[in-house]
C-alpha cells in the first residue's frame, strides 16, 4: 500500500486517506487505460447503479460529482438560481468552523454567508441560533451541515437534528455532508439518507465522497443523494460527464473489495486509539473523534506548533478559528502515527505542547 510521505514530509494535514487505494482499483486504473479515448457513460451509468443499490434508493435519486465538492456546489448554484427566478433572498448558514466549500462558492457567487459559531462548552452546532438566522430572514436559507463535522470530528445528536429538520418550512434547505459517515461508531447516529427514504423531503441534500475510506482523493468521485424531483434540478448545474473513466472504475472496484475497506477501516481505528493513548497520558484534552482526524489541544502557541511540527518533517492541520488551542490531526496509518506519538513525546519533553 502507499504512504503519504512526500518529499520525507509526513502529511497528516489534508484528511487523506494514506493506506493508498486498493490493489484492486489501481488494477481498474490500468485496465481502463484502453478505454480512456471514449466518453465515461457506462462507466457512470454502472456507479450510479451501484451507489444506488449499496443506499437503498433508486437511480434517479443518485448524481454523481467531481468529489463531492462538485455536489456541494450544484446545490448552491441552483438554490441561488431558483431564488432569482422568483424574486427571493437567498442566503447560506454555516457552523463555525466548518468545512469551507459551501461557504466559498456562495461568497463566489455574492451569496451572503451567514456563521454561526459552535457552542463554547463542547464545540456542538447551536442549532437554535442557525434557526433564528434563517427566521429573521426573508428569503431562501440553505443549512450546511457536515456530520461528522470537519474540523471537529463529532458528531449532532440525531434526535435533535432529526426532530429540527422535519420541523422546518419548505424554504429552508439542509445540505448534509457525510464525508466521513463510515468511521462513525456511535450506535445513536442514522444517515440523512435514511430520512430521505422516511420523508421523501424535497429540502434534504445528502453527499458523500470517495475520497476517505476509499482513498480515492486524487480521482474526484463523489455522489448527492436527493429526491427524484431535487437530483433533477441539482443535474441541470453539473459538469456534463464529470466522473472520468478512471475514477468511475476505481470506486466500482473499491466498494466490491470488502477486505480493503475493512482493513481501511481497521487502520484508522487502531491509528485514533494510538493517538488518544498519547493525548491522555500527556493530559491535552481532545473531542470524541467520529472520522478519520481528530481535533486535541494543544498547550502553547498552535502556530508555533504546526512551524515545529514541519520542522521535524510532520504537516499537521492549521488553525481553525475562531476555535483556539486545538490543532486538527489526520489519522494515517499506524506506522505513521508511531513516529508522530514519537515526535509529540518528545515535545512534551521539551516543554513545547
Amino acid at each position: 500500500m502507499l504512504t503519504n510521505l512526500t518529499n520525507n514530509l509526513l502529511e497528516l494535514n489534508s484528511n487523506e486517506n494514506s493506506l493508498g487505494m486498493s490493489d484492486t482499483a489501481r488494477q481498474a486504473v490500468i485496465d481502463a487505460l484502453n478505454i480512456g479515448f471514449r466518453y465515461p457513460d457506462d462507466q457512470r451509468a454502472a456507479l450510479i447503479s451501484k451507489v444506488a443499490k449499496i443506499n437503498g434508493v433508486n437511480e434517479s435519486q443518485i448524481s454523481l460529482g467531481s468529489g463531492s465538492s462538485e455536489n456541494i456546489r450544484t446545490v448552491v448554484q441552483m438554490l441561488q438560481n431558483q431564488a432569482l427566478r422568483a424574486g427571493r433572498g437567498f442566503q447560506v448558514i454555516v457552523p463555525h468552523p466548518t468545512f469551507a466549500y459551501a461557504e466559498m462558492y456562495a461568497v463566489s457567487i455574492d451569496v451572503p454567508v451567514v456563521k454561526v459559531a459552535l457552542t463554547p462548552e463542547n464545540y456542538a452546532f447551536d442549532l437554535q441560533a442557525m434557526q433564528k438566522a434563517a427566521d429573521d430572514f426573508d428569503g431562501i436559507s440553505l443549512f450546511y451541515l457536515c456530520n461528522p463535522n470537519n474540523p471537529t470530528a463529532t458528531i449532532t445528536a440525531t434526535g435533535e437534528l432529526k426532530a429540527w429538520i422535519e420541523q422546518a418550512p419548505k424554504h429552508h434547505y439542509f445540505l448534509l455532508d457525510e464525508a466521513y459517515s463510515e468511521y462513525v461508531t456511535d450506535p445513536s447516529f442514522e444517515s440523512g439518507i435514511a430520512w430521505l427514504k422516511e420523508q421523501r423531503s424535497d429540502n434534504i441534500v445528502v453527499v458523500r465522497t470517495f475520497s476517505k475510506l476509499c482513498a480515492l482523493a486524487g480521482m474526484r468521485v463523489g455522489y448527492a443523494v436527493a429526491s427524484p424531483q431535487m437530483i433533477a434540478k441539482l443535474e441541470a448545474f453539473i459538469s456534463v460527464d464529470n466522473t472520468n473513466v478512471a475514477g468511475a472504475v476505481a470506486a466500482l472496484a473499491t466498494l466490491d473489495d470488502e477486505a480493503f475497506l475493512a482493513l481501511s477501516l481497521r487502520n484508522t481505528n487502531q491509528s485514533r486509539q494510538m493517538v488518544e493513548q498519547v493525548l491522555d497520558e500527556l493530559g491535552l484534552r481532545y473531542l470524541p473523534s467520529q472520522a478519520s482526524f481528530i481535533f486535541h489541544e494543544i498547550k502553547g502557541d498552535v502556530q508555533t506548533y504546526i512551524d515545529r511540527m514541519r520542522e521535524h518533517g510532520i504537516a499537521v492541520g492549521r488553525e481553525f478559528a475562531p476555535i483556539t488551542g486545538f490543532n486538527r490531526l489526520t489519522l494515517g496509518t499506524p506506522a505513521e502515527m508511531a513516529v508522530f506519538i514519537k515526535t509529540l513525546r518528545m515535545f512534551r519533553e521539551k516543554g513545547w505542547v
